[in-house]
């Protein structure tokens, strides 16, 4: 098959660029197009040169432009032929959705949400028109990938009527050679942008509280926008008490396999997530996750990493006091846990042939694990 990907952007360095880039290398069949409505960073630039593929940034850069693109996403149909459309994230999904109708050449739609409903209240006013336009055309695309399933069951009851919902999980390439070195953790990491879902606020108040005590134990932050540049960033860690000396602001970090190294464990305080990358990312690096309960976090996490309730302060500075209090054959133990269950849970090929059997519309088996999230 040739598939043609349509993405919202690949300026950032989120999950859903990051996942594309991957099962676009992994994925068999003919060399797959990628449309960026927007545009491409020069880190996934120099990923698409690596694995030689075809991505075809538009440029877009208004709302007017967005509308503009449906045009030329349905000339870019015409000429190349696909034998089938994934669209991801919402903008991306209505653009496809309406680019391919009654286009002669009839290619089969299939839309891909990366997003779980948990804080709508954080998403931009752009992003809700968007979300509501997708719940309008639901029925219309052949079907719908979520890479969570609780992801699936809010945008279900959302609106979304397609009798084709699938959950499909994110994917990771083996990391070998990791060293499980018996320790007490005392390095917190946390990776993201810097965005309303993400709630530094109570990353950083949890932190402080920690460090209060326990002033031994420090913290490095990576993302865009995680920098002592950002008025933001210096008031919320001055609203925690946090001092400046315990915490570590990276930025955009192109070398997450050193930020992985550099810390002991992941902390996950976002409000909502539908699979989040840098989760199991963390654990395929033998690194233990503290993560809030939103999508599929817990799900991912397992029995390797303790999950609390988001926006709870206190409950993510308790685990946090857990976690650091660990013997270190215990932090041991579970780095290692955290290890086997990505790489025998999620390994890249595995969702790459279940991406390939569902834009086939072939069963697949569900996986053996208990409450494992794919279901084709």
């Amino acid at each position: 098959m040739r598939v043609m990907h349509i993405i919202t952007n690949m300026m950032g360095t989120g999950g859903a660029e990051v996942m594309l880039l991957r099962l676009a290398s992994a994925i068999g069949g003919e060399r797959p197009i990628i449309v960026s409505l927007m545009d491409v960073s020069e880190r996934h630039r120099q990923l698409i040169a690596e694995h030689d593929l075809d991505v075809r940034p538009l440029k877009v850069r208004s709302t007017a432009g967005m509308m503009k693109s449906v045009l030329t996403v349905r000339q870019l149909i015409r000429n190349e032929r696909p034998d089938a459309l994934m669209c991801w994230l919402y903008h991306a999904m209505v653009v496809g959705q309406v680019a391919a109708w009654r286009v002669a050449h009839e290619v089969p739609v299939y839309w891909n949400v990366r997003q779980s409903l948990d804080d709508m209240s954080s998403f931009s006013a752009s992003t809700r028109t968007a979300l509501q336009l997708t719940r309008l055309l639901s029925s219309r695309p052949t079907g719908i990938v979520f890479n969570s399933s609780r992801a699936l069951h809010l945008h279900r009851q959302f609106g979304f009527r397609n009798p084709n919902l699938v959950t499909i999980p994110n994917g990771f390439d083996f990391v070998e050679e990791v060293p499980v070195n018996a320790r007490r953790p005392l390095v917190f990491g946390i990776a993201g942008r810097l965005h309303p879902q993400k709630d530094y606020a109570t990353f950083f108040a949890a932190a402080s509280h920690a460090h209060r005590c326990h002033p031994e134990i420090r913290f490095v932050a990576a993302g865009s926008g995680l920098t002592l540049d950002s008025a933001i960033v210096r008031q919320m860690i001055a609203d925690a008490g946090l001092p400046l000396s315990a915490i570590e602001l990276r930025g955009n970090v192109s070398d997450m396999a050193g930020f992985y190294h550099d810390i002991d464990a992941l902390v996950l305080s976002s409000r909502t997530e539908g699979f989040p990358n840098v989760v199991a990312e963390a654990m395929s690096f033998a690194r233990p996750v503290i993560s809030t309960d939103v999508g599929d976090a817990a799900v991912i996490v397992g029995d390797s990493g303790f999950i609390v309730p988001p926006g709870d302060v206190t409950a993510l500075a308790d685990a946090m006091d857990r976690m650091q209090g660990l013997r270190p054959s215990e932090y041991a133990v579970l780095a290692a846990a955290a290890k086997r269950r990505v790489d025998s849970v999620y390994p890249l090929a595995r969702v790459a042939e279940l991406y390939d059997l569902f834009l086939r519309g072939t069963p697949a088996p569900p996986a053996a694990s208990e409450r494992q999230s794919w279901s084709v």
